[in-house]
Order: C-alpha cells, then structure tokens, then sequence
C-alpha cells in the first residue's frame, strides 16, 4: 500500500462517508492498476452519494476497460442525469461524449 493509499485510509476511519475521500481512494486504487479494488470504492462511493457527478466518468472509464460497456453506458447515463440535476452542464457533455464512444447509435440522452 502506497503511503498516500494509506494516508488516505487513515483520513476515511475517521470519516467513512466523506465522499471525497472515498473518490480519492478509489483513484488510488486505480492509478496503482488495482481495478477489482477502485471498483469497490467507486461503488461504495455510489451507494454513500449518488449525487457526486465526479464518479461517473471514471467508473463508466473502469467499466469499459472490462469490458462491461452495457454497465459503462447506464453508468454514463446516470452520471448524466446526477450532472442536470446538479446544473454542470460541462460533466453532462463528458459524460455524454464517454457514452456516445461506446454507443454512437442512441440518441442524445
């Protein structure tokens, strides 16, 4: 475990719901190539704050590099709707680029 890795967990005993640092985690699981791991975390993160636009781009990313692109384009899909709902209009187009790379025929959502 990376000393930020745990430096991070550290921080998340102390505030287990804190949705920052459950990204933060989840990101450092990724950059360290653990996959199965950040999966984990993004999913905790979607469980503890499904509002937090910034977790839908990189679980649909994650998603795509298994493989998994119908869970990819609902998890875009998703993001877009928290994004409209929270009025970020730039995470809505991300998302919805992401989304139409995997899946140019669906109408704009």
């Amino acid at each position: 475990m990376s000393p930020r890795l745990q430096q991070l967990m550290a921080l998340w005993q102390a505030s287990p719901t804190d949705a920052f640092l459950l990204f933060a985690i989840a990101k450092e699981h990724e950059k360290a190539g653990d996959d199965a791991e950040a999966l984990v975390w993004y999913e905790r993160l979607r469980q503890t704050d499904p509002a937090y636009v910034g977790l839908y781009y990189h679980l649909g990313r994650l998603y795509e590099r298994a493989g998994r692109m119908q869970e990819a384009i609902e998890t875009y899909r998703t993001g877009m709707r928290a994004a409209r709902q929270a009025g970020d209009q730039h995470a809505w187009a991300e998302l919805n680029m992401a989304r139409m790379e995997i899946d140019p025929d669906e109408d704009e959502f």
